[in-house]
């Protein structure tokens, strides 16, 4: 049995091994703590019977006020041992809700590359994601990504504008306060993603 959970300031290790076994964009272990205490809300694990972590999600908010509020998956992850069995699917749902319901968002984006059919049929087929637009070369490799998007809401109308409060850009008068200790940050150490 696997169960899909938030994931803790614990699980960062196990996710960071879950990325390097999986995809072939990897990440920083500051890219996950700049995640987990940024957005804590967006991260789940699947954890299974024997408290291993065998698959994940690492998600964020956009902070550009010139867009409306939405939020982007950087990574999802399954082992390969653990596939077939609806943890993607979960663990994107899990992710999606908590952006709807805590930040309020509009809609989720994710890169995709253009070769990896099966990510590409998880999201049109069971998930609801539209092409949105395409990015050429935007892997390191040269490969192209599909641009997806999926809305969770009407949009919000053209009136609306940001509220911007001490500890965040988009949506940040919904979210909840930061973990103690922890400094607002606007400075994004951004890397492309293999969603």
């Amino acid at each position: 049995m696997v169960c899909i959970r938030q994931a803790t300031i614990d699980d960062l290790l196990a996710m960071q091994a879950c990325n390097l076994m999986c995809l072939p964009e990897n990440y920083q272990m500051k890219y996950y703590f700049y995640h987990m205490l940024s957005w804590p809300q967006l991260l789940f694990v699947a954890e299974d019977y024997g408290g291993r972590i065998v698959g994940y999600v690492l998600a964020k908010m956009e902070e550009d006020p010139s867009e409306p509020c939405h939020g982007h998956i950087t990574s999802l992850a399954v082992l390969r041992s653990h596939r077939k069995l609806g943890l993607a699917t979960k663990l994107m749902s899990a992710a999606q809700a908590a952006m709807d319901q805590v930040f309020g968002a509009e809609y989720v984006s994710l890169h995709v590359r253009r070769s990896n059919r099966a990510a590409f049929n998880l999201y049109t087929s069971t998930l609801g994601y539209q092409i949105h637009d395409i990015e050429a070369k935007y892997y390191a490799d040269g490969e192209d990504a599909y641009d997806m998007r999926k809305m969770l809401r009407q949009p919000v109308p053209k009136k609306h504008h940001h509220h911007h409060h001490a500890g965040g850009g988009c949506c940040s008068h919904d979210a909840l306060p930061a973990p103690a200790g922890s400094s607002p940050t606007t400075a994004s150490p951004e890397k492309k993603a293999d969603s």
